[in-house]
């Protein structure tokens, strides 16, 4: 059985507790969350979760059927089974010495991501894109020195269908 990327976006009651009790069910089951964002939607008294972990086919079906239990969760859909777009937000402090500064620029401009704060030693850029352009980024940039990096994680939504 494959142990594929899961993408859940779950909608829950915008309450105190929730996310604790989502948690609890991965954490008492022994089941791993990859990455986990939430916010709240549109509607202030609902949020979405997106989460990914990984499993094989029983496992994730058995995390859904788990999820759909808990109060306070509204929906639960599968991401990977329908065509959806994700993203993800990079925040990524780079040495930058004044030998590197230009070929740093060259990289932030081929891969579409922009440098937010300029000290005497560093840059902070921010990149958004999917995971494997991520890590493509971050890939190339090991070499200069990365200082720090803060991920947002994916969030993900469903494509209309047509």
């Amino acid at each position: 059985m494959e142990n594929g990327k899961t993408v859940l976006s779950i909608i829950v009651d915008n309450q105190p507790g929730v996310l604790s009790r989502i948690a609890g069910l991965f954490s008492g089951r022994g089941y791993n969350i990859e990455s986990l964002c939430v916010a709240e939607t549109d509607d202030p008294l609902v949020s979405r979760i997106t989460l990914v972990t990984k499993g094989n086919k029983l496992i994730i079906e058995q995390i859904k059927k788990q999820l759909h239990k808990l109060i306070n969760v509204i929906t639960v859909h599968d991401l990977t089974e329908t065509k959806y777009v994700e993203r993800e937000l990079a925040l990524i402090k780079i040495n930058a010495k004044p030998k590197d500064r230009a070929e740093i620029l060259r990289m932030v401009d081929v891969f579409r991501s922009k440098v937010i704060d300029v000290g005497h030693e560093h840059f902070t850029i921010e990149i958004t894109g999917d995971e494997e352009k991520l890590k493509a980024f971050i890939n190339i940039l090991k070499p200069m020195g990365i200082k720090e990096i803060a991920r947002t994680g994916t969030i993900a939504l469903a494509r209309e269908l047509q």
